[in-house]
């Protein structure tokens, strides 16, 4: 097992929304400062959000960053994962329940197997081992 811990995070391209956010406020503020001035608060609080949000991973567990929340989930809880269509990856654990995983995608899923220890499978790994052994 791997003793190091992963971070997925929102790529950092997101940040490229927030000077157009920023933009946005201070044409509202040209209207009026006194009535506009509060959504400077939207540029800060998305650099925050996209800074904030991601998954932590390591061979113990995950660790969800949410908004507002954080919620570890060790491996022994987690019967699998779910990617529903535009929506952040899931982890279903063994009551039923469901743990949002914030910048998680099916494509890291190799990523994942790894540091879990094989506990989440890699969909990839047969593709890639005929492919090795094709030459």
């Amino acid at each position: 097992m791997s003793a190091t811990t992963t971070d997925f995070k929102i790529s950092p391209l997101a940040y490229l929304v927030v000077p157009l956010v920023l933009l946005l406020s201070f044409m509202m503020m040209g209207v009026s400062v006194a009535g506009f001035g509060w959504t400077l608060i939207f540029p800060i609080a998305l650099a925050w959000w996209i800074h904030h949000l991601r998954t932590e991973v390591d061979a113990q567990g995950m660790t969800a960053v949410g908004t507002f929340s954080t919620t570890r989930v060790p491996w022994g809880d987690v019967d699998g994962l779910r990617f529903p269509r535009w929506s952040a990856a899931r982890a279903v654990l063994t009551d039923g329940t469901e743990v949002p995983l914030p910048s998680v995608g099916f494509g890291d899923l190799p990523v994942l197997a790894e540091i879990s220890g094989g506990r989440v499978p890699d969909p990839f790994a047969a593709e890639r081992e005929t492919r090795l052994a094709a030459g």
